[in-house]
C-alpha cells in the first residue's frame, strides 16, 4: 500500500521555501545595529549552514550523517512563533500533541499514547534535558526555556544512540541559545494573548573588553486558560463543563557565562498546571488538579583546540527533576464530596561528566573518541492519600551508566565519505547494549545523496518499571531495552542560487516496544514491551530565499506505521502531514508577514475511531527598526478558527481531546 501510494506522489512538488541558518562559527547579526549587511544576491544558499549535534562537531548539514532542519531566530521571530511546540509543528516530518498538560512530539509517523516525548533527545546547548524517571523532553509550556533566547534549533532525524545513547531513538533537537555578544545590553519584552495570558521577560547580555561573556535572563508567563471546557465524557457532572481548570502558570531563569576555553551555562523553571480532563480516573471538575514541575540544571564545558587539529571537550553537568500532582478522587463513587486528595510525588537528581577528543589523522579521517558517565543517585517516586492517609508507593532507587563510543569521518575520496561508529552502554539495572551506525555520503557539485543504516535503544525509565498508584497504575520491573534499526536514504539538492530541495526515504524496525498497556482482570495501566512496529516513509521538502528577504518552504511527509504483533496501524500516527511556510517583506527590512499553513490527516484513536483531519493557517506581522530600539510583534493562530482534537491516552476517559480555536497574541520588546 505504501509503495504504491508513493508511486503517485510527484517530486517536482512546487516550492516557495525558508531560510538557512548560518554556520555556529558566524556571529548571528544584529537585529538593531544599522551597519550590518545584507546576504548577497549569490550567498543565499552557496554559505551551506553548519550542525553541531549530528557529530558532536561543527560540520556542513551536507556532510552530517542524517537528514537535518535547522530553525533559526529569524524564522522564530518573523513567524511568531511564542512557544517550543508551535516551532517543532513546522518542521516537516514532525508533529505535536497536547493533552492540556503536557505537549508531546511525534516523529515519522510515531507518537505513542503515554510516551512523554522520551523517544527523541532534547538537548539545550548541548546538554541533555530528558529527565531520569519519565525521560520527558518537554514539548509544550513545560519546556524550559524562553523562545527569544534560542539563537537556532537543530534537528537531527534518525537514530543517534551511537553518540549519546538512550533516548536518540528517532533523533536529537539541539536548542542552541543565544550568548551575551547577540544582545549587547539589556532587552524588555511583554505581550498579552487570548485567555488572559500575560508574559515578560527582562534579560542582560553583553562581551566585555576582558573576554568574560555573559547572559542572564529572566522570564514570567500566566494564563487563566479556558473559564469553561466541555467534555461530553463527564456529561452527568456539571453538564460535561470543566470550570477554570485550564491555569498555566510558569517563570524560568537562564544563564550562560564563558571565559576563555570555559563555558557555564544554567537554568531553572519552575510551571504549575492545572488539569481539566480528569485524567487517570480523578474527579472531574474540581480544580484543585494539577501538576507541578521543577527542573534545574548546570553545565560547565571545557573546549580547546591543540595543535595538529586536536579539539579536547570536557563536561561537567549536575540535573535535578521535581514533581508534584494532587489529584481528587471518588473511592466511594457517591458523586458527593468530600473527595479524598491524592499527593503523587517524583524527586530524581544525577551528575555526570563526558570527555570527547576529535583528532584529524593522515588527512583522510577525523576520528573522535569518547566517555561519558552519569549517576543518577536519587530516583524517588512516591504516590498516596492526604486525608485520609494512605500509602501506596514508596520507592526510592538509584542507578548509574558508563558509556564509551568511536566515530571516524573518512574521506575515501574527493566525493565520498564514509562515516561510521559505534557506542557501547553499561547500564547498573540491565547490562550493556551496543548501538552502531554508519552514513556514505557523495557530494559533487550542489548535490548530495547520503545512504544511512542506525541502530538506537531506549532502557525503560524508573516510572515505567516501578509506579503504582492505588487507582490506575501498576508497576513492571521486567522490562527490557527498546531497539529500532533504521535504513535511509537522503538527497539534497541545491537549484541555483536561492532553492534548495530535500528529499528522504526511510523504513525502520522497532523490537519489544515499550507500550502503555490496559490490563483486561483489573482494568489498570502498566508499561511491557508488547509491540513490534515497521514503518515506512516518505519526507519532501522545499525551500528558497531571496535578498529581498521573501522566503519560504513547502514540505509534504508520507507515513505508514504498521504494528506487526496485532497487524493493525499504528494509533496517533497520521500518514500524511503537508506544510507550508511564507515570510513577505511588507516593507524593506522594518516589517514583515508571516504565513503558515499546516495539513494534518486523521488519527485513529485507543476507541477505533478517527480523529478528524485537519488544516491550520496562522498568520503574523514583525516590525523591526521603525522605531529605534523597539520590536512590535502580532500574531493570529488557527486563523479559520478550525476545529480540530488529538487522540486521548489510556489514562483519558476523553477518546478525543480537542484543542484551541482562534487566538491571538502582541508582544513588544525594546533593547536598550
Amino acid at each position: 500500500m505504501f509503495w504504491s501510494q508513493l508511486g503517485l506522489i510527484s517530486f517536482t512538488v512546487l516550492l516557495l521555501a525558508a531560510s538557512t541558518a548560518r554556520a555556529q562559527t558566524d556571529l548571528p547579526l544584529d537585529p538593531i545595529a544599522p551597519d550590518q549587511t545584507k546576504p548577497t544576491e549569490t550567498g543565499l544558499f552557496l554559505e551551506i549552514p553548519s550542525v553541531y549535534g549530528a557529530a558532536k562537531y561543527d560540520q556542513k548539514v551536507n556532510e552530517a550523517p542524517a537528514a537535518v532542519t535547522i530553525i533559526t531566530a529569524e524564522q522564530i521571530r518573523k513567524y511568531g512563533y511564542r512557544n517550543f511546540a508551535q516551532i517543532l509543528d513546522s518542521v516537516p516530518g514532525l508533529f505535536t500533541n497536547n493533552d492540556r498538560n503536557y505537549g508531546y512530539l511525534g516523529i515519522r509517523g510515531f507518537n505513542r499514547p503515554g510516551d512523554y516525548t522520551s523517544r527523541v533527545l532534547l538537548l539545550i546547548d548541548n546538554h541533555r534535558l530528558n529527565d531520569a524517571v519519565f525521560d520527558q523532553g518537554g514539548a509544550g509550556t513545560e519546556m524550559p526555556i524562553d523562545v527569544d533566547l534560542i539563537d537556532r534549533i537543530e534537528i537531527i532525524k534518525g537514530p543517534g544512540s551511537s553518540l549519546y545513547g538512550t533516548n536518540a531513538f528517532f533523533g536529537v533537537v539541539n536548542v542552541i541559545t543565544k550568548r551575551g555578544r547577540d544582545i549587547k545590553g539589556a532587552e524588555v519584552s511583554g505581550e498579552a494573548s487570548s485567555f488572559n495570558t500575560y508574559r515578560s521577560r527582562l534579560s542582560y547580555g553583553n562581551k566585555f573588553s576582558n573576554g568574560v561573556e555573559m547572559l542572564v535572563s529572566g522570564s514570567f508567563s500566566d494564563s487563566e486558560g479556558h473559564r469553561e471546557l466541555p467534555y461530553p465524557a463527564f456529561a452527568s457532572t456539571n453538564n460535561g463543563i470543566a470550570k477554570d481548570a485550564d491555569r498555566d502558570n510558569l517563570y524560568y531563569y537562564t544563564g550562560k557565562l564563558s571565559y576563555a576555553d570555559f563555558t557555564l551555562t544554567g537554568g531553572h523553571q519552575w510551571r504549575k498546571k492545572n488539569v481539566p480532563t480528569a485524567a487517570f480516573g480523578t474527579v472531574f471538575n474540581d480544580n484543585r488538579q494539577h501538576t507541578l514541575d521543577e527542573r534545574t540544571y548546570l553545565d560547565l564545558v571545557y573546549q580547546h583546540e591543540f595543535a595538529h587539529q586536536l579539539n579536547v571537550k570536557a563536561r561537567l553537568y549536575y540535573d535535578r527533576y521535581y514533581y508534584k500532582a494532587h489529584l481528587p478522587y471518588d473511592y466511594a463513587e457517591t458523586g458527593t464530596p468530600p473527595f479524598t486528595l491524592n499527593k503523587d510525588v517524583t524527586e530524581a537528581d544525577w551528575w555526570g561528566t563526558e570527555l570527547t577528543v576529535t583528532k584529524r589523522l593522515f588527512d583522510q579521517h577525523k576520528v573522535t573518541i569518547g566517555t561519558e558517565y552519569r549517576d543518577q543517585f536519587r530516583l524517588n517516586q512516591s504516590n498516596g492519600d492526604l486525608d485520609p492517609s494512605a500509602t501506596y508507593l514508596d520507592d526510592k532507587r538509584r542507578s548509574s551508566f558508563i558509556a564509551a563510543y568511536l566515530q571516524d569521518e573518512w574521506a575515501i575520496m574527493n566525493h565520498l565519505v564514509l562515516t561510521a561508529g559505534v557506542r557501547h552502554d553499561h547500564y547498573s539495572t540491565f547490562g550493556g547494549t551496543t548501538n552502531p551506525r554508519a552514513g556514505l555520503i557523495s557530494t559533487w557539485d550542489k548535490t548530495t545523496v547520503k545512504l544511512l543504516y542506525g541502530q538506537a535503544f531506549r532502557a525503560p525509565n524508573p516510572y515505567e518499571q516501578f509506579y503504582v498508584t492505588g487507582a490506575s497504575f501498576k508497576a513492571n520491573s521486567n522490562i527490557k531495552p527498546e531497539k529500532i534499526k533504521t535504513y535511509e536514504l537522503v538527497v539534497e539538492q541545491y537549484v541555483g542560487d536561492h532553492l534548495r530541495v530535500l528529499g528522504s526515504l526511510y523504513q525502520y524496525d522497532i523490537s519489544g516496544l515499550i507500550s502503555q498497556t490496559i490490563d483486561a482482570t483489573d482494568g489498570k495501566l502498566f508499561y511491557d514491551n508488547v509491540d513490534n512496529i515497521t514503518a515506512r516513509g516518505v519526507e519532501l521538502t522545499m525551500e528558497g530565499k531571496w535578498a529581498t528577504g521573501l522566503e519560504g518552504r513547502l514540505s509534504y511527509a508520507l507515513q505508514t506505521t504498521h504494528n506487526e504483533s496485532t497487524d493493525r496501524q499504528l494509533t496517533n500516527s497520521p500518514q500524511h502531514l503537508a506544510k507550508a511556510n511564507l515570510i513577505v517583506p511588507v516593507i524593506e527590512d522594518k516589517l514583515f508577514a508571516g504565513f503558515e499553513g499546516r495539513y494534518t490527516s486523521s488519527r485513529l484513536t485507543l476507541a477505533d475511531n478517527n480523529a478528524s483531519p485537519f488544516y491550520i493557517l496562522n498568520m503574523s506581522l514583525f516590525s523591526q527598526r521603525i522605531v529605534k530600539g523597539w520590536e512590535l510583534s502580532g500574531h493570529i493562530n488557527n486563523l479559520m478558527n478550525q476545529k480540530y482534537g488529538y487522540p486521548g491516552s489510556g489514562e483519558h476517559r476523553q477518546d478525543i481531546i480537542d484543542q484551541d480555536g482562534r487566538t491571538f497574541w502582541v508582544k513588544l520588546k525594546y533593547r536598550f
